[in-house]
């Protein structure tokens, strides 16, 4: 028997979206040094990005934990789970995927960090 629950209110919906994008972006700033354990999760890189070299990826690491530039545009949501840097030339999206405890399913308490493991993916715009 499934449990019926109140939708959210629009300010409870802003209230989630706020918590997402502080995680996120605690999440992204902890990345270089090696993550935080109170926010599970992992990077990963395409193909594209490899083939660039160690010192490309290092700077675009530091570059995404950087990141602030979020408008309307590419941050529609308010959730900051996207962006789009240009670094040496190369146009780099990243994005940031909110996952269940066990990565196989969306989280269904993205807030949660408890049942919400993050995956950040740095990839090219025609890897996308």
């Amino acid at each position: 028997m499934a449990v019926e629950t109140e939708p959210m209110t629009d300010e409870q919906r802003a209230a989630v979206v706020a918590i997402i994008a502080r995680q996120n972006d605690q999440f992204r700033a902890a990345m270089p040094l090696g993550g935080r354990a109170d926010l599970p999760g992992r990077l990963v890189c395409t193909t594209g990005i490899a083939q660039q070299g160690a010192e490309f990826l290092f700077n675009l690491q530091m570059a995404v934990a950087a990141f602030s530039d979020f408008s309307e545009d590419n941050d529609p949501w308010g959730d900051h789970t996207f962006g789009v840097i240009t670094l040496a030339g190369v146009k780099v999206f990243w994005k940031i995927d909110l996952y269940d405890e066990n990565c196989e399913y969306g989280s269904d308490e993205p807030e949660n960090p408890e049942r919400t493991h993050r995956v950040l993916t740095l990839l090219l715009p025609s890897e996308y």
